[in-house]
């Protein structure tokens, strides 16, 4: 693909909005369960041939049944959580609100995420009982006999992709009606991720990052394209780039809509799943699930955010070279952003203490040459996001 700089894809993405909004292979009369009648747009999700709104629900920060009955009576369908998400917490809540309701109204994904090292490639720890143990943990908790989706959590090198003990383990879940499709979800290196899958037969679905604000994004859109041509079902997160604030203080709101509609301009792009935690959030993102046509306010603060560094680290990773201590930046930057975009500092905790950061790595450091492509002051943020390391996990939220 010709390589063209972010705001000229930004505008080559805005540019093919509205076609993507009206076009009729992808539009579908709904009935909604209030039994009021709506024109949600679904697209099916690759050879699963799932029929999914384009609005799922990212379920990662909410402990809230009245909250996802409310999004399911709007007309969502795929609800999104995880093996570790709030301890567990996250998966009981959602099987206790789903085990009353119609197996086949509604679709399940979970993740569970393997042991890797630091380059993400399987260890002596990486073994498919440990995984398969978690997973039934997840079963148990969901209340479910099966999950439609099983993603294999934050991927990011390919070697895991044709890891052989792992592979046969999911697959044996799927010929048990455990699970029904298989993935995997990415953070890191998505472009190599997605166009190593798409190679692949054995993949069903891709959980990946994509938003407006990434630097290789006309390459990460390249790659989508290959993956949903071969019949891979994509859904996209971290589709707010930073969970809709540009700043730790909150006092610059992002158009979060405008952010989603531009994810959904890509027809490749079958479903995104939100994080939602209020009522209000859900109140607008429901409405696109009937429309996700770009006005010309919505480009411009698209545009306008674009110079602005914001909270989410674009994945360049020029920095990982620059750093005398070889730390890894975008990882500690996504920490930053769970703290301050996501108001989520129990989920920072986690992923650095995944990482085995513990205090402020960078202090006796007077030799840092880390030059950030979006200008994050880089050494400030980690030494600010590290104090969470010395906080009982108890006193967070």
């Amino acid at each position: 693909m010709k390589s063209i700089s972010r705001r000229r894809f930004l505008k080559k993405g805005i540019a093919g909005a509205g076609i993507v909004a009206i076009s009729p292979s992808i539009m579908a009369s709904a009935s909604a369960p209030d039994g009021e009648q709506e024109k949600i747009i679904y697209r099916t999700l690759g050879k699963t041939g799932l029929k999914v709104p384009v609005i799922s629900f990212g379920v990662m920060r909410s402990d809230n049944a009245s909250l996802c009955k409310a999004a399911y009576d709007k007309g969502i369908r795929l609800f999104d959580t995880a093996n570790g998400y709030q301890g567990g917490n996250n998966e009981t809540m959602l099987g206790n609100f789903f085990k009353d309701n119609k197996r086949d109204s509604f679709i399940l994904a979970t993740k569970v995420k393997p042991n890797t090292d630091r380059e993400g490639k399987p260890t002596a720890d990486t073994t498919p009982e440990k995984f398969l143990e978690m997973f039934n943990t997840s079963l148990s908790r969901l209340q479910m006999e099966y999950v439609d989706i099983l993603y294999v959590h934050d991927l990011s090198n390919p070697e895991m992709l044709e890891y052989k003990p792992l592979i046969a383990a999911i697959k044996k879940l799927k010929n048990e009606k455990k699970i029904r499709f298989m993935g995997f979800s990415t953070h890191r290196n998505e472009p190599q991720m997605i166009n190593a899958a798409a190679d692949k037969e054995d993949w069903d679905v891709i959980l990946t990052s994509y938003n407006y604000k990434q630097a290789y994004a006309a390459e990460l859109t390249s790659a989508i394209k290959k993956a949903a041509t071969s019949g891979i079902g994509i859904v996209a997160m971290k589709t707010l780039a930073g969970g809709g604030w540009l700043d730790s203080e909150r006092t610059k709101p992002m158009n979060t809509s405008a952010a989603l509609k531009w994810v959904l301009s890509n027809p490749d792009v079958h479903t995104t799943i939100p994080g939602m935690t209020s009522f209000d959030q859900l109140d607008l993102n429901s409405k696109l699930l009937t429309d996700i046509t770009l006005n010309d306010q919505e480009n411009k603060d698209l545009l306008a955010d674009m110079s602005d560094p914001g909270l989410f680290c674009s994945g360049c990773q020029q920095c990982l070279a620059l750093c005398p201590l070889n730390l890894p930046i975008p990882d500690l930057m996504r920490a930053y952003m769970y703290t301050f975009g996501y108001s989520s500092p129990s989920m920072a905790k986690n992923l650095l203490e995944e990482l085995a950061i513990n205090g402020n790595p960078c202090s006796g450091c007077d030799e840092c040459k880390v030059q950030c492509s979006r200008n994050f002051k880089v050494k400030e943020k980690i030494a600010d996001i590290s104090r969470l390391t010395n906080v009982p996990v108890d006193f967070l939220t």
